[in-house]
């Protein structure tokens, strides 16, 4: 189930770029640390490699809480796009470590980069996925 929490009246510059800030949170399973930590480094590895255009992906993790949150940034919505793509047979190696809480995002995008967050939410167990539209502001990717 994908929400929105939109614009109200803000002022955003209809020409300037507009990055998308991914967040997911993740309860990590009981015995499963050290099998996930292997699985982050593939995946990070496969990205890093294959997506040059992502601006950052960063995995951080509360051992003692049992909690994995990880942050991408975007340059765009067809960067998601890729990145869902790219990624999916590494997110499914994850899928018996973890459970998804929630994923937010914060920018625009394409209907297809919300189907395709969609299925990811489904695939991990999550309970959907909320889009935060930018309310005003500006942003330098470079």
């Amino acid at each position: 189930m994908v929400s929105y929490i939109g614009p109200m009246g803000g002022d955003p510059k209809p020409d300037a770029p507009e990055l998308i800030v991914y967040i997911d949170r993740s309860d990590i399973h009981e015995g499963s640390l050290d099998e996930l930590k292997a699985g982050i480094r593939r995946l990070v590895e496969v990205i890093e490699s294959r997506e040059p255009q992502l601006v950052g992906y960063g995995f951080h993790l509360d051992e003692e809480e049992g909690l994995m949150t990880v942050v991408a940034v975007h340059p765009d919505s067809a960067s998601l796009e890729l990145h869902m793509e790219i990624g999916n047979a590494e997110f499914r190696k994850l899928a018996d470590l973890i459970t998804l809480r929630q994923i937010d995002v914060y920018g625009s995008l394409s209907d297809k980069a919300l189907r395709l967050l969609d299925r990811k939410a489904a695939m991990l167990g999550g309970s959907g996925v909320t889009v935060h539209e930018r309310f005003a502001g500006f942003a330098r990717p470079e």
